[in-house]
């Protein structure tokens, strides 16, 4: 089912749009330099929207400074207190992420919908299993995925109780069968854009692995419309996660696709050493691109033919496939990651001309 779009400054969500991947800043929003910095770094990164946390006031008041110095949709995420989502919209942020489970009188709820209607930006719905208000827990205490929908759901009838409809729903689980679950259950009550992810995934690892398996059901079962990786760490690492999973899907075309040999006792070549050197000069690529970097010639003559660019290890040497042809012949070992690379930049100049 084609959902339902919702603008988010000039990004549209949902409607058939491409799966739009968001992050969120890690820095003290009240450090404005801070937060601009690493914004640029996400949008260099691909980030097409960005959350910052609204704790207070002095938070608040830094988000116009923020605004105006960034080219992405801006979003303020807003726990406990509904006046800084006034404040925030007094701002000019681009959208609104309230949690059903902190902001809970209606009251308080109508007077952010009315403001928000008002400077006609959109509001995402956002449930979270940590945050839920205990009339939505289990007889036992827990969030459960009928807990998440029930809270979302009270939230948004009475949201379009107020003939508010720009919507944007999310329900975020640390288990991931409880995700997926309470995702597809969404999914057949209403047609709002669902907003993916699996929150408090862990580190880099860890939770790159429980991202992508979560995200990898929703979005192979055509659910979700835009997504965050909650990762961690630098929050950088959260959009190449995203876009790897969404490239594996063949969902989206950024950056480049890498297809590494595993290795063996048939690889005499230090392939990690070489992958991560190439993967670290290229991480500034954008364009759509396959490279292969394989051990030996078993699969590596194919898979070498079949990428745009491709490099086959031999005894202390390579070969350097371009467009499927064999054409820079035993290069030695020490210049085989410096040497794709340069051959890589080659062949995007050559495209770009």
């Amino acid at each position: 089912m084609t959902r339902r779009a919702v603008m988010v400054g000039g990004v549209k969500i949902g409607g058939g749009a491409p799966i739009v991947v968001q992050s969120m800043t890690n820095t003290d929003t009240r450090q404005v330099e801070a937060t601009v910095s690493q914004i640029e770094h996400l949008q260099q990164a691909g980030c097409e929207i960005v959350r910052v946390a609204v704790p207070d006031y002095k938070a608040a008041e830094m988000l116009p400074r923020i605004k105006e110095q960034i080219t992405i949709p801006l979003v303020a995420d807003i726990h406990f207190d509904h006046r800084l989502a006034l404040a925030a919209i007094d701002a000019g942020v681009d959208k609104l992420r309230l949690n059903p489970g902190n902001i809970t009188d209606p009251k308080k709820i109508t007077q952010v919908v009315q403001a928000a209607k008002e400077a006609g930006i959109p509001i995402r719905v956002g449930v979270n299993s940590g945050s839920l208000a205990k009339e939505f827990l289990d007889s036992d205490g827990h969030a459960s995925a009928e807990g998440m929908v029930e809270s979302a759901l009270k939230e948004v009838r009475l949201l379009e109780d107020l003939n508010f409809t720009e919507i944007v729903i999310s329900l975020k689980g640390t288990d991931v069968p409880m995700t997926v679950a309470a995702y597809r259950q969404i999914a057949r009550e209403v047609d709002y854009p669902l907003h993916v992810g699996i929150t408090e995934a862990g580190t880099p690892w860890g939770g790159a692995i429980r991202s992508a398996v979560g995200l990898g059901i929703l979005l192979a079962e055509g659910l979700g419309d835009t997504l965050r990786v909650s990762l961690t760490g630098d929050p950088v690492e959260e959009v190449r996660v995203a876009y790897e999973i969404l490239r594996s899907l063949g969902l989206r075309e950024r950056g480049i696709t890498y297809r590494v040999c595993p290795t063996c006792g048939r690889t005499e070549i230090d392939l990690l050493t070489i992958a991560q050197s190439v993967q670290q000069e290229l991480t500034d690529v954008m364009e759509p691109l396959t490279v292969a970097l394989m051990g030996c010639v078993v699969n590596g003559l194919g898979e070498a033919r079949d990428a745009d660019i491709g490099l086959v290890g031999g005894r202390g040497n390579g070969t350097i496939y371009v467009a499927g042809e064999a054409t820079y012949h035993a290069v030695p070992e020490e210049r085989l990651a410096k040497e794709a690379v340069r051959v890589v930049r080659g062949y995007l100049k050559e495209k770009r001309s």
